[in-house]
């Protein structure tokens, strides 16, 4: 035991460095090496420590598992990487599930039974809860299904809490003396699906990196409530440490966000009104928001436009003025969006990069935390085009200095620059903290087109002066910026 005890300590302190060394792209290839291999010790150790099971059999799956994530790392897009997060959570959240279901079908009947039943049931119901609300994470962001939040109108919150509390009755129940029945395990599994397919369903926009984050802490969760029922120190150990980062990444999103973890899941903010969320009896866009919601809007838009100065909107969207704005610019923030990612654009804002360094011009990117679709998307896809992390900087460090940018270049954001977040109350994102983009001296907005993003709430950034609109795809709208350089 002592030997288990040590080399789990080992396990661990190998699983930290790993982590510690991910925080630098020039060191992230081998901090995934000492995580993968921590984790094949760990397996290694288990089968010879137990005496249980055929290692040689074991070694098969893992070689095929292996190839299967070889080949999934190989193939999947940087684009694709937060639904084959979100899927590799949903799989850690049943591999537990799993693990506790077998242990029920071979345990022997003695022991501390009430300790083994209450955290096999804990971990089968946050196992299957992870798997459930991963898969539905995935269909969401892969856009095959359920890709507007939806709630059940008038009586989801109800519903949910009843779940929540027919799955806490059936874990005390079957973890009294004597109540140790087979039959309640279905049912927690299926309290479980539920409470995980309800949970994530209403989610969307902003607040899918944070449920990604928090389904993440679940997985590990799972699997250290696991570990505790099979009586493994190591996997309770490890699924800790999991549990803990995620929880702790979840906190971070959620700061960035200027919301609480309670008001995600709920659904609404306490002391304000709740989001007008679609619901399944009306079907509509989540697109849409209320009435007063966009007179707000449209009113804070007239405002910003007539203090903005009267230049003709056909003068301010022209691209003639473009040349000499982007060539006099000394200082320049690029604010990369997740509309980059959809238009394959970060190897054409590397060229850009590049040519604007070449003139001897200051170039910094503001990262928001849910510029991407999970946290750490957006840092992850401008270091695989070759941009130096240090020129990566979150929002607390990069918005004082939009006051004194000569230009900002928007490519592909729109939610996380719109002023409207702090212009507007009852929308989705009301209260959230953005990139003061509006402060610099001009602006170019590289988006696809005019609509409003994720929220649906029109962008106020749009509407004023000094605001040049560039429309279209950012592949294609990128390289025609960094001619224009070239052509000084």
């Amino acid at each position: 035991m002592a030997v288990t005890i040590v080399l789990a300590i080992l396990i661990i302190v190998g699983f930290l460095a790993g982590i510690r060394l991910m925080q630098s792209p020039r060191t992230a290839l081998w901090g995934n090496r000492l995580g993968a291999l921590s984790m094949l010790v760990a397996i290694a150790w288990t089968f010879v420590a137990t005496g249980q099971g055929a290692l040689s059999a074991a070694l098969v799956y893992i070689v095929i598992g292996g190839l299967i994530g070889l080949i999934l790392g190989q193939s999947v897009k940087m684009i694709h990487m937060p639904q084959t997060v979100a899927l590799l959570n949903g799989f850690g959240g049943a591999a537990s599930a799993l693990v506790v279901w077998a242990a029920v079908l071979s345990y022997p009947g003695d022991g501390a039974e009430m300790l083994f039943w209450g955290t096999s049931g804990l971990a089968l119901g946050v196992g299957t809860l992870t798997f459930s609300g991963s898969i539905i994470a995935v269909l969401k962001l892969q856009g095959l299904a359920f890709r507007q939040p939806i709630q059940l109108k008038g009586h989801g919150h109800i519903l949910r809490a009843a779940i929540l509390v027919a799955a806490l009755l059936v874990l005390i129940n079957m973890s009294l003396p004597g109540q140790y029945y087979f039959q309640f395990l279905p049912v927690i599994a299926l309290l479980g699906l539920l409470a995980g397919f309800f949970m994530t369903l209403r989610i969307g926009g902003a607040d899918m990196p944070i449920v990604i984050s928090l389904l993440n802490s679940f997985s590990g969760i799972a699997a250290s409530i696991a570990g505790l029922a099979v009586e493994n120190v190591i996997l309770a150990g490890t699924g800790a440490l999991v549990g803990v980062a995620g929880m702790i990444l979840t906190r971070i999103m959620c700061r960035a966000m200027n919301r609480s973890l309670f008001s995600v899941l709920a659904g609404f903010t306490p002391g304000k009104k709740e989001k007008a969320y679609p619901s399944l009896e009306d079907d509509q866009s989540a697109a849409e928001t209320s009435p007063a919601v966009n007179e707000a809007v449209a009113e804070e838009a007239k405002k910003s436009e007539a203090g903005a100065g009267s230049e003709p909107a056909a003068e301010k969207d022209s691209k003639t003025n473009l040349p000499d704005i982007i060539n006099q610019a000394k200082r320049v923030i690029i604010v990369p969006g997740y509309g980059m990612a959809v238009a394959q654009a970060q190897n054409a804002v590397k060229q850009l990069l590049d040519a604007l360094e070449a003139q001897d011009k200051e170039v910094k990117f503001a990262i928001h935390p849910v510029a991407g679709r999970m946290p750490g998307h957006m840092n992850v896809l401008l270091a695989e085009a070759g941009i130096d992390y240090e020129k990566l900087m979150d929002l607390d460090a990069i918005n004082p200095q939009f006051d004194h940018a000569d230009l900002v270049i928007i490519v592909g954001a729109c939610d996380v620059v719109n002023p409207a977040a702090n212009a507007a109350e009852g929308t989705p994102i009301s209260g959230m903290p953005i990139l003061n983009a509006e402060k610099a001296k001009h602006v170019i907005v590289c988006n696809i087109d005019e609509k409003p993003g994720y929220s649906g709430v029109d962008n106020l950034l749009y509407e004023q002066s000094h605001v040049y609109s560039f429309w279209g795809d950012a592949a294609e709208t990128i390289p025609q910026l960094t001619e224009m350089i070239s052509k000084r």
